[in-house]
């Protein structure tokens, strides 16, 4: 497998010499193509700064973060704003979609910022649409959807353009139960048939067990690493659980 995204060495600070925090602490990681990769940590652990980071909404202090080989800490302006529009999707945990656009106008404002023409934008996204489910609700506005019906459309909108890394911010967060499976059973679907790579940050464990491997953060450091590998969904679920008490978190939060 090729790899996609390679974090090397990475600190972040925050605040001044009398008040310093460190965030990130010497973070390594790789993540290959295809992957479906899950971030796991207490609030406060750096998970939700790692990846902020990762999404360039956030400078790191030192270190490099690598996408396809590009070195993203060294973009600037017009390269940055390249990266951002062609190389990443991103799915919020609030959905952020715009009011007075539908979703598919919502959809399409991706593909309308990379100047795709009009025939183009509605193949593909009658083709995500089908793959997502939510075909019926492209004609109607964001007040007038479900949350889960609200989060396909924000996941339809972060693949569209078919980013070489989909970013994920705790995206079962603002939905139900039932809402939360049936989107974690998409994310599995743009994983394994449509190869997008996911990089997925969770408190939950239910969520994290969908993904292919996960990775627990404490302090601003890695602290553990699983993999699924053979097991079935409910025995990765157990050995997170497990991983979640040795973090000395709040059992309860990780159900």
């Amino acid at each position: 497998m090729s790899e996609i995204l390679k974090v090397e060495k990475i600190e972040k600070y925050y605040g001044g010499k009398s008040n310093l925090t460190k965030a990130l602490n010497n973070i390594s990681f790789t993540v290959d193509k295809g992957e479906f990769v899950a971030i796991m940590g207490a609030s406060g652990s750096g998970k939700t700064t790692l990846l902020n980071c990762i999404a360039t909404i956030d400078k790191v202090t030192s270190g490099h973060i690598l996408v396809d080989g590009c070195d993203i800490t060294k973009l600037k302006g017009n390269d940055l704003n390249k990266f951002r529009r062609e190389e990443l999707g991103f799915i919020f945990q609030d959905f952020n979609l715009l009011d007075t656009l539908t979703a598919y106008e919502n959809i399409a404002l991706a593909l309308s910022i990379q100047n795709a023409n009009v025939y183009e934008i509605e193949e593909k996204i009658r083709k995500v649409a089908r793959e997502l489910g939510i075909k019926e609700v492209l004609d109607k506005y964001p007040y007038q959807i479900s949350g889960g019906q609200k989060q396909r459309v924000a996941s339809a909108r972060a693949i569209i353009t078919d980013p070489k890394l989909v970013l994920a911010d705790e995206p079962t967060g603002a939905l139900d139960s039932k809402s939360s499976k049936m989107l974690l059973e998409r994310f599995n679907y743009l994983n394994k048939e449509l190869e997008a790579t996911i990089l997925m940050v969770t408190h939950d464990a239910f969520t994290a067990s969908y993904a292919s491997r996960v990775i627990f953060i404490k302090d601003g450091k890695i602290f553990n690493e699983i993999h699924r590998g053979d097991d079935t969904r409910g025995e990765f679920f157990d050995k997170i659980i497990d991983i979640v008490t040795l973090l000395g978190g709040d059992i309860n939060d990780a159900l």
